[in-house]
């Protein structure tokens, strides 16, 4: 999905049913015009993809990842619309996909960026947000894990192209002094969710009877964050571009950031997988009676899978006064309900 603001570019590929696209259509629109209640002439135009390609030409729309890897799909969105803001949560998600099919990765991570990069260089924007990942860590023993922490030792491919987005941008702010932010995602969850996420998958094969795979055995640690603290975050950084200045000899210092936006509260994969089936049971999704141990197998770790996600967030406490606070509970809780009613 790609959402047009005024002030803002956000942009999401969706690997969903339509039903559920459209859906999500609505429901941005709604938290676009939420986020930035206060200023409501800011809003100048809605775009979504399944609607925009109709218009293209059928080169263009050829491909279901077109929307980020066309060229000219990208430069026809900024010479059509000029955005000041530009916030790119675009991305082939997920460690263990990335194994099986890395030229997704490449084509979307890299190319797809690398062409976000190139739109905002030959249409110059305020700020450009993007979303990294917590895997960019890799496994890395120190925790918290800081954005000053050292991190070039990614243990999957999707890590890795993650990392060269850091790189790409910060070459990009060095070069043309484009104020540019990367948010470092930590497990993000909630309704409308990837389906290929533990809480999404696990509830679909608890509905269907299959046995739900925990992997490491359950000793492992995930620092879950809500969507909504992700949404809020991003609404802060947005507006709060990294300052442009020159340096000693002259030429621009990097207009760059990088924040973590976790909950700071890693929770054991069992204690999650309890509290999720305690909430499907609330919500009316699995019977009471449901017999949830004969459904589980504990598996050794994958490859690409870290022992333990954990988020530093203090930077962005400092710079924006924020820090994600749902618990994994009030999570659970919510994404159980819409999964009742969405799938009723």
């Amino acid at each position: 999905i790609r959402c047009l603001k005024g002030d803002a570019f956000l942009e999401q590929k969706i690997t969903l049913n339509y039903r559920l696209l459209d859906w999500l259509t609505s429901v941005i629109k709604d938290i676009i015009e939420d986020t930035i209640e206060d200023e409501p002439n800011k809003i100048s135009t809605f775009i979504a993809v399944n609607n925009m390609l109709n218009e293209l030409d059928n080169e263009t729309a050829s491909d279901d990842i077109a929307n980020l890897i066309s060229e000219t799909l990208i430069n026809k969105i900024f010479e059509e619309n000029k955005p000041n803001i530009v916030v790119n949560l675009g991305a082939q998600a997920g460690v263990r996909y990335s194994i099986t099919h890395p030229d997704a990765y490449i084509e979307s991570n890299i190319i797809g960026f690398y062409n976000i990069l190139e739109a905002c260089r030959n249409n110059p924007v305020e700020h450009l947000v993007y979303a990294s990942s917590s895997s960019v860590y890799g496994s890395n023993k120190k925790v918290p894990y800081s954005t000053e922490d050292k991190v070039d030792n990614p243990v999957s491919l999707y890590a890795a192209t993650k990392k060269s987005d850091e790189l790409l941008a910060h070459a990009y702010s060095k070069l043309y002094n484009i104020p540019s932010t990367g948010l470092r995602f930590f497990t993000v969850y909630g309704p409308a969710g990837r389906p290929d996420m533990a809480y999404f998958g696990f509830t679909n094969k608890l509905l269907n009877g299959e046995k739900i795979k925990i992997f490491n055995y359950g000793n492992c640690k995930r620092d879950f964050t809500y969507v909504d603290d992700i949404v809020e975050g991003i609404t802060r950084v947005m507006q709060g571009a990294p300052e442009k200045k020159n340096g000693e000899d002259g030429l621009p210092i990097p207009p760059y950031a990088i924040y973590n936006i976790g909950n700071g509260h890693p929770e054991n994969l069992l204690d999650f997988v309890q509290i999720l089936q305690e909430e499907l049971i609330r919500a009316e999704v699995l019977p009471k009676d449901y017999d949830f141990e004969s459904h589980k197998e504990l598996v050794p770790m994958q490859p690409g899978d870290v022992p333990i996600t954990y988020a530093d967030t203090s930077a962005l406490e400092r710079d924006f006064g924020y820090k994600p606070n749902t618990t994994l509970r009030e999570g659970l809780r919510k994404f159980a309900e819409w999964y009742k009613e969405f799938y009723k």
